[in-house]
């Protein structure tokens, strides 16, 4: 099985402007090709997990990477998918997200010896004269044709500011550089790129003429995967710090029934034929499946040491073994009113809800639980003996766990 064809049968590809070429560059590790990651953050999420693969399975195929940071495009901010501007952020807090996003990547992909690249478009973003850019740039870029795009048409009705106007044609002005200085004559992104994609091909044909050549394809679910990677409190993070170990495996073991066998070819490098037989699976199977999925994804992100410990803490949970390896929350005397904390209080700390207000939700819809006994008292409040005579757990629903202590 070639390289393309595995990936169509994982189900990652979705457009491709040229489906014999891209076919042919890739199955024979011809193919130089990018992928942008915009520094919104200290650390790479779910969602740039999935790209994170592809690369990797591109890489180990002949295929010479290049990860994109944003530190000029950052400064701006994409509109795909937003319903606002993106605060903006200062050079220093683009710098820091660099190094963070440089670090968690060698994890993945193999920088050695010009295997891949790493590339800052601040390079060349930054030091544009804008009157130049225009010129050289703008007449190629049809404002209708722009506003007829789904990014932005989304936009138009709540406020597109021109600053964010400006982000196709600099997306597309990265293609052309890397094109004409390492030879990058492809792009991946995800299927709510397809526009800004679709620019930077056009632009590297118009501007070089037929003989440049430039592909696009996109990865079907990476816009879905920005959603995916979200909880109720917020992103998943691949950072330890942000993220837990347990945290992160517990996300993937509570995946719905319908997505475990999609995230399983999506993400994971297990054969495909493996993932092809548990597509028949169901009940306990199932639960199987989402076992294995969580335990491979941690054992990528925080090594296999951490995926057998958040392995045996799940299993100790539910087969009331040991709960060692269950993260715990520390109450500081600070956490405690005229020496007692109620349940919300620390569900709110141990980051099982967002606020008080779900807390209170959850308690009333019987979901909250203290060392298995629901608590069904919406004031229910622990002094510090409470909490230390012997070990305290609280859960929310069946799969949310926190052990607490008092520091």
């Amino acid at each position: 099985m070639t390289i393309f064809e595995e990936l169509k049968r994982r189900g990652l590809l979705a457009q491709l402007t040229d489906e014999e070429e891209i076919k042919e560059l890739i199955n024979n590790g011809k193919a130089t090709f990018y992928i942008g990651f915009d520094p919104t953050a200290d650390s790479l999420h779910v969602g740039h997990f999935m790209a994170l693969c592809l690369m990797k399975r591109l890489q180990q195929a002949g295929n010479r990477p290049i990860a994109l940071l944003g530190g000029g495009t950052g400064m701006i901010g994409d509109p795909t998918g937003r319903s606002d501007m993106r605060t903006m952020m200062t050079k220093e807090t683009i710098q820091h997200n660099i190094e963070c996003f440089k670090e968690q990547m060698s994890k993945f992909i193999d920088f050695s010896d010009g295997k891949a690249l790493m590339v800052n478009n601040a390079e060349w973003l930054l030091d544009l004269n804008y009157i130049d850019f225009l010129r050289e740039i703008g007449p190629h870029f049809s404002v209708n044709n722009m506003l007829r795009a789904e990014c932005y048409k989304q936009r138009m009705e709540k406020g597109l500011s021109f600053l964010e106007f400006n982000y196709m044609l600099m997306q597309s002005y990265d293609f052309l550089e890397l094109f004409q200085r390492y030879g990058c004559n492809m792009q991946f992104g995800g299927d709510d790129q397809w526009s800004n994609m679709l620019g930077g091909t056009e632009l590297i044909r118009k501007k070089l003429g037929k003989d440049a050549y430039a592909m696009t394809i996109t990865l079907l679910l990476n816009s879905e995967g920005k959603k995916m990677g979200k909880t109720q409190k917020g992103a998943v993070w691949l950072d330890a710090k942000k993220t837990s170990p347990y945290e992160f495996f517990q996300y993937w073991r509570n995946v719905d029934d319908a997505d475990v066998i999609k995230c399983l070819k999506l993400l994971t490098f297990i054969d495909i034929e493996e993932i092809e037989k548990m597509e028949s699976w169901e009940g306990a199977e199932l639960n199987k499946a989402k076992e294995i999925l969580a335990f491979e994804l941690t054992k990528m992100i925080h090594g296999e040491d951490e995926a057998k410990k958040a392995l045996d803490a799940a299993k100790g949970l539910f087969a009331g073994g040991s709960t060692e390896n269950i993260p715990a929350t520390e109450l500081t005397d600070e956490d405690f009113l005229e020496g007692r904390i109620d349940a919300i209080g620390i569900l709110v700390k141990a980051g099982l809800v967002p606020t008080r207000s779900e807390g209170r939700r959850a308690i009333e819809q019987g979901g909250v639980f203290v060392n298995e006994n629901k608590v069904s008292d919406v004031k229910a409040a622990f002094t510090k003996d409470d909490i230390n005579k012997e070990e305290f757990i609280i859960r929310r629903g069946k799969k949310n766990f926190r052990k607490i202590v008092v520091k």
